[in-house]
């Protein structure tokens, strides 16, 4: 059950954001919501700001309309606080969405925005920023560079391979160093790499598995580094990519952790969940279940929510 009172914030300036708000808006209020406000949003840039005046000034939930990158850019005025996140995937990619069994139909998100349960779900870390899904670093990032908003607003997830095969014809590999904090693996030189991601999530790049086993309730992250390698090679990354299973080739490097520092040379900006907003060398981290996010009822993803346990006792 949603906590009362909720503001709903709509960045539209991604891909349906506009035209969905006043459906969204009207649809929450007939379904009993409680909207102290409503915020359309135009630049994306202000809605950190946005959220943490809500906080601040009582919201006990934030419906959230918007994609991956709209989600991270809050997740720090969200994380490890007892405010609820209410998540309308209104973006290109809602791989968020994939990892939460989401609906990605906005009456059908609303509704469960009123009757979903609450979890506890981990966050990325990576310097200042919070992240739900990948870091990437490499070709992600020319992806990402490729990604134009009027691409993706033509193509929708389509966008996302043709991307791809724009960024790797002008890609140049890159040298990693990885280093374990806690000492759970060793520290491993990479060479001749394609792409390097740290994921806190499940999904990505469109609906891609991070790998067969990752989860964002883990408490783990994810490190996988891809070589250039053979042909033959590649063809088997690429064959498997969707489904995580080139995580499992042998010329693949992959590990679970909670803490890595990553240095490359020469230095590499770094994709977090979308956005080009991290540059190597930088530390990733996870806070366990530092989000309190609405879920489907019969949705398995998500740690029972502490905080509504404590507050059911009190």
């Amino acid at each position: 059950m949603i906590e009362s009172p909720a503001v709903l914030i709509v960045n539209s300036a991604s891909r349906r954001g506009q035209e969905n708000f006043s459906q969204a808006r009207d649809r929450l209020t007939e379904l009993g919501v409680e909207l102290m406000a409503a915020h359309a949003v135009e630049d994306p840039s202000t809605l950190p700001d946005v959220v943490a005046r809500s906080v601040a000034a009582g919201a006990r939930t934030i419906v959230l309309g918007g994609g991956d990158g709209t989600v991270s850019s809050v997740a720090p005025q969200l994380c490890s606080t007892e405010v609820v996140l209410g998540l309308l995937p209104t973006g290109t990619a809602n791989d968020l969405a994939r990892t939460l069994g989401l609906p990605t139909d906005l009456a059908r998100a609303c509704e469960n925005v009123a009757n979903g349960k609450i979890v506890d779900v981990d966050l990325g870390v990576v310097g200042d920023d919070r992240f739900l899904n990948v870091s990437s670093i490499g070709l992600a990032v020319g992806v990402t560079e490729q990604l134009n908003p009027r691409l993706k607003k033509r193509l929708g997830a389509l966008a996302y391979p043709v991307a791809t095969i724009k960024a790797y014809r002008r890609f140049q590999t890159f040298s990693a160093k990885l280093e374990f904090p806690d000492g759970d693996h060793p520290d491993v030189e990479l060479d001749d790499l394609l792409q390097l991601a740290v994921a806190n999530g499940r999904f990505y790049g469109g609906g891609a598995v991070v790998a067969p086993n990752a989860g964002i309730d883990d408490h783990l992250l994810d490190v996988y580094a891809i070589p250039r390698g053979t042909p033959r090679q590649r063809w088997q990354v690429a064959r498997h990519f969707v489904s995580g299973a080139f995580t499992e080739s042998d010329h693949v490097y992959h590990v679970t952790t909670r803490n890595v520092r990553v240095s490359t040379v020469p230095g590499q900006a770094i994709n977090v969940d979308g956005e080009l907003s991290a540059h190597t060398p930088e530390t990733f981290g996870v806070v366990q279940g530092g989000l309190r996010v609405i879920v489907p009822e019969d949705a398995t993803v998500g740690v029972a929510d502490i905080s509504a346990r404590q507050r059911a006792r009190s």
